[in-house]
């Protein structure tokens, strides 16, 4: 009788192949078909699998294709893990195949993983959260040959002013660069963090105004963020965390006695 085992979704990191999960670090030695998006996930991460096993690159893959070879793998008994670039669950793509699985009655499990936006925080030494000046942070792209819903455009965004990340817009520069400027401000400082966590890392500040000559100049088309918002203005805190306020009392602390 053949052991099956679950498919396992499970999010490579930014890059770096010491920033997986060890959750996800142990799925890739333990696995007998790694099925990887090459496009993104860097080579380095396969370095956890053992010897010898089938590594296959779905960047050319239909879904189809790539179900086909998982239901395959999965009918023999092999441990098959899903790589995704970051966290899976962030533009992984990964419900389609989750349905196409399900239909098929093979189970499967996801690993999240670190998604770049905070790969991108820890390389600038940043915060996207600070008191009094953003307490949100947007995961977001712009809409191209992938449209995005109505309530979700770009400019609708914009306008709450918080923090933001945006991916897969690369392309899109010009278009990103004028309607940021419109919300933030065309002297408001931006990032563009590309490759973050991995040995061609490159984190580049500019002004929004800048923001799409700086892209060119440095002839980047692909693999970067967009990192915006008032937390770079910010040269000094308005407000401190009331967490660690000694005149503040919660249920671990209580309010210090005068």
């Amino acid at each position: 009788m053949i052991i099956t085992h679950p498919v396992i979704f499970a999010g490579a990191g930014p890059g770096d192949p010491e920033l997986i999960t060890v959750k996800a670090q142990n799925a890739l030695k333990e696995a007998d078909l790694v099925i990887y998006a090459g496009s993104l996930v860097p080579e380095a991460v396969l370095k956890w699998t053992k010897p010898g096993i089938t590594k296959i690159n779905s960047a050319s893959l239909t879904l189809e294709e790539i179900i086909i070879t998982m239901a395959t793998a999965y009918e023999k008994g092999q441990k098959i893990i899903r790589l995704h670039t970051g966290d899976p669950s962030l533009y992984g793509a990964i419900f389609e195949q989750m349905l196409e699985l399900k239909e098929r009655s093979i189970p499967y499990k996801v690993i999240p993983g670190v998604t770049a936006a905070f790969a991108a925080a820890a390389a600038m030494g940043i915060e996207y959260t600070l008191p009094e000046i953003s307490q949100t942070l947007i995961l977001t792209r712009m809409a191209g040959r992938t449209p995005v819903p109505e309530a979700e455009k770009l400019e609708l965004l914009a306008s709450h002013q918080s923090s933001m990340a945006i991916y897969l817009s690369i392309s899109l520069i010009d278009d990103v660069a004028n309607i940021l400027k419109k919300a933030y401000g065309a002297d408001a400082t931006c990032a563009i963090a590309f490759r973050v966590s991995q040995p061609q890392e490159k984190i580049i500040y500019t002004s929004l105004n800048e923001l799409a000559d700086t892209v060119q100049k440095n002839k980047i088309i692909n693999h970067a963020l967009v990192i915006v918002g008032k937390i770079f203005e910010s040269k000094q805190m308005k407000a401190k965390s009331k967490l660690y306020d000694k005149n503040f009392s919660h249920g671990y602390r209580n309010e210090k006695k005068k």
